[in-house]
């Protein structure tokens, strides 16, 4: 192919994408997602126009969706900056990230009686699912296993999570 059809295949995808992003109604906020992006750009209004105050370079991170404007998304990230980012670099896929001066154990299951198969420090972010009564299943790479929802940040504590 052409540099030229590349090109327009390319702004014909982008454009696409930011149609789709548009037409989804929005969701009730607040809801957590993460970053998708292995690079996102945070800006203080929902607008490219608008400075840049902030670059993620870690994908999976979670996020607090607070607002919601067109394509544009206002978060919150878990140090409690906030700002507005592109709807396209955020998934819906839930996450979160170990918090506090200790390291966490990860039970095998979700009581604090059972094997600890593991610990995981501060600021490592996992995927979270079965999240109910205080715990979440907390995957980490192939590794995984039970936290207190108290240890982590990316859910509320009365949150379940399938």
């Amino acid at each position: 192919m052409t540099r030229r059809v590349c090109a327009a295949l390319a702004a014909m995808a982008v454009l696409l994408s930011l149609s789709v992003a548009q037409a989804q109604p929005p969701r009730e906020t607040p809801y957590w997602a993460s970053i998708s992006a292995s690079r996102a750009m945070m800006r203080t209004g929902p607008g490219r126009n608008y400075p840049a105050t902030w670059l993620y370079v870690r994908p999976d991170l979670p996020i607090e969706v607070i607002e919601v404007y067109q394509s544009w998304r206002k978060i919150r990230d878990p140090d409690g900056t906030t700002g507005w980012m592109l709807v396209n670099l955020l998934s819906d896929t839930r996450t979160a990230i170990v918090r506090g001066d200790a390291a966490r154990p990860l039970h095998e299951e979700p009581d604090e009686a059972s094997p600890v198969q593991f610990r995981v420090e501060p600021g490592v972010v996992g995927r979270i699912s079965n999240c109910a009564s205080g715990w979440c299943r907390f995957v980490v790479g192939r590794r995984g296993g039970f936290i207190r929802v108290g240890h982590i940040w990316g859910v509320r504590p009365d949150e379940t999570v399938g």
